[in-house]
């Protein structure tokens, strides 16, 4: 490459991460802002019943964070690709995840001892249109549409999460957030269809075992991310369950902070020497959470007053544990990727057996305490991201 295209390319890059970065930290900004309203509006024990069902839907979209990465590896891979037989793929995914979610639904009011089936509902409600935005995400990442995709995602912000704390602040209620999450969550889908050209479904060339494979993977991360906080609605007592619940944040932060870095490289991943790419990626992951780590070292407990209000003030809970575990899970989510661009099926089972390691710790053993609960996802992460990183190493057998 000669220095006059070098230059601009360089610039490009750097002007997509900052555009994603900016749109991903205010998506996530206004999610906090939901966890602050919610925390101030609602008492402790409505605090954590939202807060399970809001990581309930984040469980629940990954079919549609699958659904993005095959998009986006294909889309890198052969840019001529049809749009039809993916909007479709999307379709039809959209449809199995919301009637899995319709059948599951009176398991979820038992699981999280919800008072009616209203909020499941709800829940099931925002998933399909929710899945089908993964598609019109992809396209556009694969094709590093990355201006596009920004603006997108601050419209999924804004609908989805806007949806939310309207729907909160008039009913001051779990069940009233949940509705305006799902009516914004369909709007922002009509957007991403007109933003993407209106594609047209074409029913051939379907992919869905890869996305079925993917989604596998994929959802054993979202679990790591949100299993603790499922698990700690189910074993701790209500009131230290939204004393987790903000720590939960902050798990948040640090998992969320370095999320432009896995948008920007998954595209370089498919085409790309990972060996070279994957380094980089890594260590922007580990500086920026060095921050948040930092942080909450510092400011300890009183951290939760900061997020939650004067009613946390008296909590004794480290805070540090959280962010550790974030941080530990965004590097995970950049070595996942890298493995999933390379077509290797043995991080799913690496994956999935950190989810077991992760649910029979904290239901046996580790649920005492909210920090028992949060050092088992701790260790869990730490270790799956040091085994993720020596599989990544390993050379791969001849075929």
């Amino acid at each position: 490459m000669s220095v006059d295209t070098e230059v601009p390319a360089r610039t490009g890059n750097r002007v997509a991460a900052i555009l994603v970065s900016l749109a991903l930290a205010g998506n996530n900004a206004a999610s906090y802002v939901l966890s602050l309203a919610a925390a101030r509006i609602l008492a402790p024990a409505a605090f954590g019943e939202l807060s399970s069902l809001l990581a309930v839907l984040v469980i629940g979209v990954v079919p549609a964070m699958g659904l993005q990465t095959v998009v986006a590896l294909r889309v890198a891979r052969a840019p001529g690709l049809s749009q039809g037989s993916l909007f479709a793929l999307g379709l039809v995914t959209s449809a199995i995840v919301a009637t899995t979610a319709l059948t599951l639904s009176p398991l979820l009011v038992l699981l999280l001892h919800l008072g009616s089936l209203a909020p499941a509902l709800l829940v099931t409600a925002a998933l399909g249109p929710l899945t089908l935005l993964g598609v019109f995400h992809g396209l556009l990442q694969g094709s590093h549409r990355f201006a596009v995709l920004s603006g997108l995602i601050a419209l999924e912000g804004l609908g989805k999460v806007g949806g939310s704390l309207v729907g909160l602040v008039i009913s001051g209620s779990p069940t009233g957030a949940l509705a305006g999450a799902a009516a914004g969550s369909l709007a922002v889908v009509v957007a991403g269809w007109q933003i993407c050209g209106r594609p047209r479904p074409r029913w051939a060339d379907r992919h869905g075992g890869e996305v079925l494979h993917t989604a596998q993977a994929m959802l054993a991360l979202v679990l790591l991310v949100n299993l603790d906080l499922v698990l700690a609605r189910h074993t701790l007592p209500s009131s230290e369950v939204g004393e987790y619940a903000l720590g939960a944040i902050v798990t948040k932060i640090a998992y969320w902070l370095p999320q432009a870095v896995g948008v920007l490289v998954l595209p370089r991943f498919a085409v790309s020497d990972r060996r070279r790419v994957l380094p980089v990626a890594l260590a922007v992951c580990a500086c920026l959470d060095a921050v948040v780590l930092l942080v909450s070292l510092v400011l300890g407990p009183s951290l939760l007053a900061v997020i939650g209000g004067a009613k946390y003030t008296a909590s004794t809970m480290p805070v540090w544990p959280f962010a550790l575990a974030g941080s530990m899970l965004a590097l995970v989510q950049i070595l996942l990727y890298a493995r999933l661009a390379d077509g290797d099926r043995r991080v799913t089972v690496l994956m999935w057996s950190a989810v077991g390691v992760e649910a029979l710790l904290i239901t046996t053993w580790l649920h005492g305490s909210p920090t028992q609960v949060v050092t088992a996802a701790a260790c869990t992460a730490g270790a799956l991201a040091a085994a993720g990183a020596l599989l990544e190493l390993r050379p791969r057998k001849p075929a």
